[in-house]
């Protein structure tokens, strides 16, 4: 389900956010973003294989891992493994009908 949720994502400065079950987004045109969409969709996915509660552990942790390392928030979000995934696989509208069980680990 696609919720579009303006203000406390535009403080974000994000366009979107999956958050099981539900994909937010920040402008209502984006629920025809098939990319966006598919960026979170991928993240859906990730979240199920890892029982949710375990994605967003290893998010947290893998994000200040790099913040750590990189001294760059930015730059720490961009290497997520999850990020990585679903950056790199956005455009493939078909990818997850073929996509292997935690791909995420080709990322890491």
């Amino acid at each position: 389900m696609i919720i579009v949720c303006q203000k406390p994502l535009k403080k974000l400065k994000i366009s979107g956010i999956a958050l099981f079950p539900f994909i937010f987004i920040c402008k209502p045109e984006d629920k025809k973003n098939k990319v966006l969409i598919n960026h979170e969709k991928i993240h859906l996915r990730q979240q199920i294989e890892m029982l949710i509660i375990f994605f967003y552990l290893f998010y947290i942790i893998e994000y200040y891992y790099w913040v750590f390392k990189l001294k760059n928030p930015y730059q720490a979000y961009k290497r997520i493994s999850f990020e990585r995934e679903a950056y790199a696989n956005e455009l493939n509208l078909n990818y997850l009908k073929k996509r292997k069980f935690w791909n995420f680990r080709k990322y890491l």
